[in-house]
């Protein structure tokens, strides 16, 4: 085994594995900037303190009084060097894992902390949910934090709605006025693929055709009620970026509401800016779905023509679950189209009550986890009029 290799396991198996790695090969040692990276990586996988609870090892590094004072800067520095060290994929997953392994929560509470962090969605899931407990000096770098999560989110998945929007809506609705926006890529280009030019490599079209120009207000009217509990922190941040998103399209009525076991709140003013709607959800351990669905009938005018999504994992603790099964069946009876989004993760099959689940996609209703990719697609095939329970079976084998 060369010195490289020796190296790298080193920095895998930590300082117990030096004995027995300098023996395989003679006099090796780290290089000093290899000797840093593992002093950073000691800090969250290594030392005497590994078997501590987070709340021994949150004593231990934070402390009471002037002794905070003196770690934050500590910090700071960690997390530096992790990020010279570091690809960014990387330094996220490490500073998941401090927070999570040593209780380091405490320490986004440090504007200097959390001005150097690397913004990712399970920070800013961690975020919304202490929000109440950030101090009024770091409440802006919270908000900020959260902001550059939401921005990437955005930009990755906007224009993605609004072309399964406007291809939904307009598929059928051709017309002669030329405009770039209203380019129906997929028809001009099965109309010109004969006129591919190999020296170019380009297709040279001949005829275009576009969208109709026109198109009418409030096509469809679009419900996300969003479950308020702990456990879906991480996929509320994308319900609320996918209202904020359907809010801004004329074509589409937007309401987003938020709920727990006592109250429901409407976050629909909220959606021109979605951090303002994930500052104002308030997370909470239970959730009563009939009294969320009570509230939302009010926006159902035109149930033929109304999608409700249901973001939640349907651990229903309102004192009658069979209330919301039979407030949904007769929704749905009415024409309401309605899915069950049990989560929006890339993270795998979450936790739900799959008995409410298979009561209610026994209605019509089918409910499935989504990666965020898959939103889109989602909702151009209920705007389609597409089978959403083959929808959901496809969305669950890709997952």
């Amino acid at each position: 085994m060369d010195a490289e290799q020796l190296a790298r396991w080193r920095l895998i198996l930590g300082a117990s594995s030096q004995e027995s790695l300098c023996n395989m090969g003679s006099g090796f040692q780290l290089s000093s900037q290899q000797m840093e990276m593992d002093a950073a990586l000691a800090e969250i996988y290594g030392g005497d303190d590994s078997e501590l609870s987070q709340e021994e090892w949150s004593e231990k590094r934070v402390g009471h009084g002037p002794a905070k004072g003196r770690v934050a800067p500590k910090v700071a520095k960690w997390l530096d060097q992790i990020r010279n060290f570091f690809p960014t994929d990387v330094v996220t997953l490490i500073q998941h894992d401090a927070i999570e392994r040593r209780g380091m929560k405490e320490l986004l509470f440090e504007p200097e902390i959390l001005s150097k962090v690397e913004p990712s969605l399970d920070l800013a899931s961690t975020v919304l949910q202490l929000k109440n407990l950030v101090p009024d000096k770091a409440k802006a770098a919270a908000r900020e934090l959260v902001s550059k999560v939401v921005d990437d989110i955005r930009k990755r998945l906007e224009q993605r709605f609004v072309q399964a929007v406007r291809g939904a809506l307009n598929r059928n609705r051709h017309s002669p006025f030329r405009s770039l926006p209203n380019l129906d890529w997929t028809r001009t280009i099965s109309q010109n693929i004969k006129n591919y030019n190999p020296t170019i490599k380009t297709i040279i079209p001949e005829q275009m055709s576009f969208f109709s120009r026109q198109q009418r207000q409030n096509d469809w009217n679009i419900i996300i009620a969003m479950d308020q509990s702990g456990s879906m922190h991480s996929s509320l941040i994308f319900g609320g970026i996918m209202g904020a998103i359907l809010a801004s399209m004329p074509a589409v009525e937007t309401h987003v509401v938020a709920f727990n076991h006592h109250e429901v709140v409407d976050l629909t003013e909220h959606c021109h800016d979605p951090v303002d709607l994930l500052f104002g959800v308030q997370l909470s351990g239970a959730e009563d779905y009939w009294m969320a669905t009570s509230y939302c009938e009010r926006f159902m005018h035109t149930p033929d023509k109304t999608l409700y999504i249901v973001l939640g994992d349907l651990y229903d603790t309102s004192p009658n679950e069979n209330r919301f099964v039979r407030k949904m069946e007769a929704l749905l009876e009415g024409g309401l189209k309605a899915v069950g989004l049990l989560a929006i993760s890339d993270q795998g099959r979450p936790s739900f009550n799959e008995n409410l689940a298979n009561k209610l996609a026994k209605l019509g209703m089918p409910c499935f986890a989504c990666t965020p990719n898959h939103l889109p697609d989602m909702l151009e095939a209920v705007l389609r009029g597409q089978d959403l329970k083959k929808f959901a079976e496809i969305a669950s084998q890709k997952e």
